[in-house]
């Protein structure tokens, strides 16, 4: 429901202030001024709700083209980076190359080809410093709710103050949900039969325990995704066994742990350069490897189960374990740098089994087939669970917005929502090339606005524009929770590309004032073409 949105909760102070001022580094603190809790909410020009690799990307954009817009960032955690410092478990690391995983105006200089997660989230910080995008977050401020008024074109937009349940409110002309897909406070998790009964230690990958010792225990991690292949051989090497059991196989691909020609290029041509060449190089790679997926799913098919029986032992049973009942791309491919997985396999360290749970038991967990795993320590890397928008709740003049009812334009928009823009990245592709994208175009769209001097914006959808889902993907926890989300629609600009090329040619060339999209100005608002200059 639409909540009242008065201005009267605590004031964000130095919220916004333009980058060419002096911000104080208190401003990037919680505390709060309790004797200006009379005075009106701050104002900022856009407000990025995450301070993730998608918030920090989109702000970088925002101040290169519009230096004059104050924006700020409202972070629901205590320290930035998203997914990068979320996650914690043993061998963290990206399943995407790190030249089209990092953004496209920053060089990735490092070697490896799947960074781990510590290497990206130093990238991340760096990036927010180095342009002073770490001074405009309030962290442990978890946005809860977002009216939108037409009569006073602008958001009213209520956060909790972390540390105190306190609510904090800020009005904004634009608000950018740079919030992922997913809830950070928990993963999910099955309902599994028994669970009460183990008497070892459950541990989700989520939320990994620090001090969770598990040297010389046996270890079953339940899942077969690019998290359950990431862990697996690195627990491997401390445990005295690990069992990976997975309802059904995954395609898992052994790629080398360093990118050689990428790291050529930035030698040859320095790192600009040799980072633009080497994310163009490996732009086409993804590209050619997903069409052929599509086109020659047979062709791929035998291609990965050859590369796999050179990896693994010759008598090894391929079929049962990593030959999936999809096609190729129908879910996201699993990568391990230099075969870690098989190598595993190989030496004994690490036993796949491909069944399913009866029930947990005292000792671990006994299976369809009647047979039991023993285990200490039980690692459920079972999924997340999705979440758009990190659960904000949207209004817009006094109704709410029915997420499942909006549909996406351009992925980046939402039908009849004005004023609201979000990033989502690829599920075939880096996340990073489609966040790059939307900012660059987020900009053009401010650029077409004030040369009009309009301040609002909203996409409006044909009658006859057919709606499907959001994403054309069969992952598990992508079809678990693909109905909460807006959809998408049968023809452009309403449908999500999956394509870089084509989105990066319409992103970056197609009007603005496509037709699609309705345009005006706040009755009564200053004409900003005379006050705001444009990069």
């Amino acid at each position: 429901m639409c909540l009242d949105v008065s201005p009267t909760p605590a004031v964000v102070d130095h919220l916004g202030k333009p980058e060419t001022e002096e911000m104080p580094v208190s401003a990037t603190a919680t505390s709060i001024d309790p004797h200006r809790d009379a005075r009106p909410p701050e104002h900022v020009d856009v407000l990025i709700v995450g301070a993730g690799i998608s918030g920090i990307g989109t702000a970088y954009h925002l101040q290169s083209r519009h230096p004059g817009k104050s924006y700020a960032i409202l972070e629901g955690r205590e320290a930035l980076g998203g997914t990068w410092d979320l996650f914690r478990y043993p061998g963290i690391r990206s399943d995407s190359d790190l030249p089209t995983l990092g953004y496209k105006f920053k060089p990735w200089t490092g070697d490896a080809a799947l960074a781990d997660g510590p290497a990206i989230l130093d990238y991340i910080e760096e990036t927010a410093v180095e342009n002073g995008i770490d001074r405009r977050i309030r962290f442990g401020h978890h946005v809860k709710s977002a009216s939108w008024s037409t009569e006073e074109g602008r958001w009213t937009v209520v956060a909790e103050r972390v540390a105190d349940s306190e609510s904090v409110t800020v009005t904004c002309g634009w608000l950018f949900g740079a919030c992922g897909y997913y809830r950070y406070d928990q993963g999910y998790t099955p309902e599994f039969e028994g669970r009460e009964r183990f008497r070892g230690e459950v541990v989700h990958p989520q939320h990994w325990p620090e001090d969770l010792d598990y040297a010389g225990k046996r270890v079953l991690v339940i899942g077969s995704g690019a998290t359950a292949v990431t862990i697996v051989p690195v627990i491997a090497e401390r445990a005295e066994q690990v069992t990976m059991l997975q309802r059904s196989p995954s395609y898992v691909i052994s790629i080398p742990s360093k990118d050689a020609i990428a790291n050529l290029m930035r030698r040859w041509f320095g790192d600009e350069r040799g980072h633009r060449l080497a994310r163009r190089k490996n732009i086409w790679m993804q590209r050619t490897i997903f069409r052929t997926s599509r086109r020659r799913p047979r062709l791929i098919r035998r291609l990965i189960r050859a590369l796999q029986r050179r990896q693994l032992p010759d008598d090894y049973p391929i079929d049962p374990h990593f030959n999936p009942d999809y096609d190729p791309w129908d879910q996201r491919l699993c990568l391990v740098p230099d075969g870690d997985l098989f190598r595993a396999i190989s030496d004994g360290s690490v036993e796949v089994v491909t069944d399913r749970i009866e029930t947990f038991t005292e000792t671990g967990v006994q299976l369809q087939s009647g047979a039991e795993l023993e285990a200490e320590i039980i690692v459920t890397a079972t999924g997340l669970d999705l979440l758009a928008f990190g659960g904000i709740e949207l209004c817009v003049d006094g109704e709410d917005v029915v997420l499942s009812e909006t549909t996406a334009y351009r992925g980046m928009m939402l039908s009849n929502v004005p004023n609201f823009a979000f990033a989502i990245g690829y599920t075939n592709a880096s996340w990073t090339l489609k966040v790059d994208l939307t900012g660059e175009y987020f900009c053009r769209l401010l650029d077409y606005m004030h040369s009009e001097g309009v301040d609002q914006c909203v996409p409006v959808p044909g009658p006859d524009l057919q709606r499907r889902p959001l994403l054309d993907f069969d992952a598990g926890y992508v079809q678990r929770s693909i109905d909460r989300f807006p959809r998408q629609g049968d023809r452009g600009p309403w449908q999500l590309s999956m394509d870089y090329d084509a989105d990066a040619r319409s992103l970056g060339a197609d009007p603005v004032n496509d037709g699609a999209v309705r345009f005006s100005r706040t009755v009564g608002a200053v004409d900003r073409r005379e006050l705001e200059p444009v990069g």
